[in-house]
């Protein structure tokens, strides 16, 4: 960018987790202190979908002009005080076009890419950069914005950790210790009753979740989406896990993208404005087939939200306000087109477009063993901190 920044805006889009206000608040501080104005845009993409060219009444429930008092003390709590959503300008449904959008495109087939008019409306607020945080899917879009030549600086979100091009996503940290923390309180329960217990965990098409949480509270077999498990086998071995304990108890985790061998994805409902479906239920399913080869009795358990509820721990918040000074390094640099990243542990930048490049998944032979459905973590010496 040859022009001088004078006005950017930031939003949020997918799912929420801690962190997101930590990364807003760096950004808001950095910009004030370079006597930059910051649009707050409401509800992700949805937003600048939203936004009306000549109506301010309208517009207030969409866009907001940030000062001190509004990001003052965001950082003290998770989510995001911008709200987010899962709207997808390139592909809008009828269902979710706005009125005067609806009316402006009375013949068009559906979906939609009003990415025309989310461009005019940046312009219309005066936006010389965009800061857009959000996961592959809410990224996916700010790569499109990015091909119709609009400056950005994106930053990545997700406590899936799965966006392509960054060993780490804001979110990550903070779930991971949720869930470990719900695995030692959950052995309560099923070590006091002698049971079987499975803990199903968000993660979509990435183990990761599974693994690391599995790994770090130390579980009897960890199941991850990028390898089909067999049923028979893994119930097997989890009753022989019971039966050797003294507590007379086991514990799998396994994601809730996760597979039978030869088995289809559980979801239900309508896909989202990404072509998602709601994942979750494939523990379930494992707890009742286990009930039924073992004879033991299970308890099943889907942390679900809880993993990423609440205040971020340390890393999350480090890692937010890092990126977000990351983010307005590179802006106020000159650059655009970006997406701010963690590999091999140090800061650093990539293209924004490589966040459609590929898809990011656990190295299945570095750090599994999908014969006895364990994590298999050796020679770590020079790894990064979370296994890349």
């Amino acid at each position: 960018m040859s022009h001088k920044i004078r006005r950017i805006a930031i939003l949020t889009g997918g799912g929420d987790v801690p962190g997101l206000n930590n990364a807003m608040k760096q950004v808001f501080y950095r910009a004030m202190k370079e006597g930059i104005e910051v649009v707050g845009v409401r509800r992700g993409w949805a937003g600048l979908a939203n936004y009306k060219i000549g109506d301010p009444d309208h517009n207030r429930q969409w866009v907001m002009e940030l000062d001190w008092e509004h990001v003052r003390r965001i950082d003290r709590t998770g989510g995001t005080f911008l709200h987010t959503s899962r709207t997808n300008p390139a592909k809008m449904q009828e269902s979710a076009m706005p009125a005067h959008l609806r009316s402006k495109y009375p013949d068009a087939t559906y979906p939609l890419d009003v990415t025309e008019d989310v461009v005019a409306n940046l312009e219309d607020l005066k936006i010389d950069a965009l800061i857009p945080i959000g996961g592959d899917d809410t990224l996916s879009y700010a790569a499109r914005l990015n091909q119709a030549g609009y400056p950005q600086i994106a930053i990545p979100k997700t406590m899936d950790n799965d966006v392509y091009g960054t060993d780490y996503c804001i979110g990550f940290s903070t779930a991971i210790s949720r869930t470990v923390d719900a695995i030692d309180q959950l052995r309560t329960p099923i070590g006091s009753h002698e049971r079987i217990g499975v803990i199903e965990v968000f993660g979509r098409n990435s183990g990761e979740t599974s693994l690391i949480a599995g790994y770090l509270a130390g579980v009897d077999r960890v199941v991850i989406s990028e390898i089909p498990f067999d049923v028979h086998k893994l119930s097997n071995f989890l009753l022989e896990d019971k039966l050797a304990n003294p507590s007379k108890y086991s514990i799998v985790t396994i994601s809730e993208g996760s597979t039978e061998t030869d088995g289809d994805i559980v979801q239900r409902g309508e896909a989202d404005a990404y072509g998602h479906r709601k994942l979750g239920g494939i523990g379930l399913l494992l707890s009742d087939q286990i009930k039924q080869i073992t004879g033991h009795k299970t308890t099943y358990q889907e942390l679900g939200y809880m993993m990423r509820c609440g205040a971020p721990d340390a890393l999350d918040r480090m890692v937010a306000m890092n990126f977000g000074n990351l983010a307005m390094d590179m802006l106020l640099d000159g650059a655009s087109g970006l997406m701010v990243a963690l590999q091999e542990g140090k800061y650093t930048t990539v293209g924004l477009n490589s966040v459609i490049a590929g898809k990011k998944h656990v190295d299945v032979d570095r750090f599994y063993d999908q014969e006895t459905y364990r994590p298999h973590v050796t020679r770590v010496a020079q790894l990064p901190m979370f296994l890349k």
